[in-house]
């Protein structure tokens, strides 16, 4: 399978609150190697202009994160969306506030599956993102591995973050070995320590164990390896996307 590697806009949300910046910030991107995004974050511009923007820089949408509550509420309007800009994975950014708990966790996996379903029907994929908090455990078994054990495996997907895993305790390789065949989206973002502190790092710049996560991402099926840093702290955000693009070429990845 043909791996690629896509940016995830949110790392430089700060650049994208105008229709004017995101189009600025799609022309950057390009600049520095990238040939797919993941939209996030964006400020107020049209689905259509949107469209405009991305084609003219030769720029592939992958996936989105798109709010659960228009996923649930307004399905056709998102497929339309995603249907035109040639975009089949939609993602979530986490499971919403109320759900947060043993029953919860049990109870969105279960409505999600079925809002997940519907999308399917338009030719979309449903992903979940997790942070650090799903690996809180209830009765033995985290909150992660009750969406995954509890949810449609055929519709209930995954869009694995590598660092929040590491942050929760968890080993990023073995949750993406865990889930083969529904990973087919992974957030590629590294952890590096400065004293006791955990900070957001350039892919390859920081400590996880990048040959181990590699391997499981083939074993798994994963389609796009999506860049993002919650923070960049010593340099601009742009230069961190860079950085981690040619540190991802250099693993092999294209």
């Amino acid at each position: 399978m043909t791996t690629q590697i896509a940016a995830q806009l949110y790392t430089v949300r700060d650049f994208t609150k105008t229709e004017a910046d995101i189009a600025e910030t799609i022309k950057k991107v390009r600049q520095l190697g990238y040939e797919a995004v993941q939209c996030s974050a964006l400020g107020p511009i049209s689905p259509a202009e949107l469209k405009n923007i991305v084609d003219g820089e030769g720029i592939t949408i992958c996936a989105t994160h798109t709010d659960y509550a228009r996923m649930r509420d307004e399905p056709q309007a998102v497929i339309d969306e995603h249907q035109l800009w040639g975009c089949k994975h939609a993602a979530i950014g986490g499971i919403p506030g109320e759900y947060r708990n043993a029953a919860g966790f049990a109870t969105f996996a279960k409505e999600a599956s079925e809002v997940a379903a519907r999308l399917a029907e338009g030719g979309l994929t449903f992903s979940y993102h997790n942070h650090s908090f799903e690996l809180e455990r209830f009765n033995g078994r985290t909150g992660l591995a009750i969406l995954y054990e509890e949810s449609d495996a055929n519709y209930f997907l995954s869009e694995l973050d590598t660092y929040w895993i590491q942050h929760g305790g968890g080993d990023p390789g073995e949750w993406i070995r865990k889930l083969k065949d529904r990973a087919q989206i992974i957030h590629f973002k590294d952890m590096a320590m400065q004293g006791s502190t955990q900070r957001f790092a350039e892919v390859g710049e920081g400590n996880l164990n990048w040959p181990a996560i590699l391997d499981a991402c083939v074993y798994a099926g994963v389609e796009w390896y999506i860049v993002e840093q919650d923070s960049c702290y010593e340099r601009d955000p742009f230069e961190s996307l860079g950085i981690s693009l040619r540190n991802m070429q250099a693993m092999g990845l294209s």
